[in-house]
């Protein structure tokens, strides 16, 4: 993740934003905010293929492509265990997008509640 948010009123450097746009990009499709969102709230906090196909409606195949565009972003974290992958939300990850787009003025209101 770029160090410097778009929104500071600095410019950032190619590289950072080239980066920061392919996050963005793994991000901001539904499916894969629904991966996100079912992860999370999946009672140990991890999933398998397995556990995601039913409620997305989504085949095997396709949930696996979601899922390896989100490991590649670094939004997720992925353990093999035997057969098994499960999946793990980065919280630092998802927290540095949060930061990179809140103005700075309302960072700092947010940290001093």
């Amino acid at each position: 993740m770029p160090s410097i948010s778009p929104l500071t009123g600095e410019p950032i450097k190619r590289a950072d934003a080239e980066r920061l746009a392919g996050v963005l990009k793994a991000f901001a499709d539904p499916a894969r905010l629904r991966l996100i969102s079912l992860i999370q709230s999946a009672p140990q906090g991890e999933a398998s293929v397995s556990d995601l196909t039913a409620p997305l409606g989504l085949s095997q195949p396709t949930v696996s492509h979601h899922l390896r565009i989100l490991t590649e972003a670094g939004l997720l974290e992925r353990e093999k265990r035997g057969v098994w992958a499960y999946y793990r939300v980065v919280p630092s990850a998802i927290a540095a997008i949060a930061d990179l787009l809140t103005p700075p003025r309302k960072r700092a209101t947010k940290r001093t509640r």
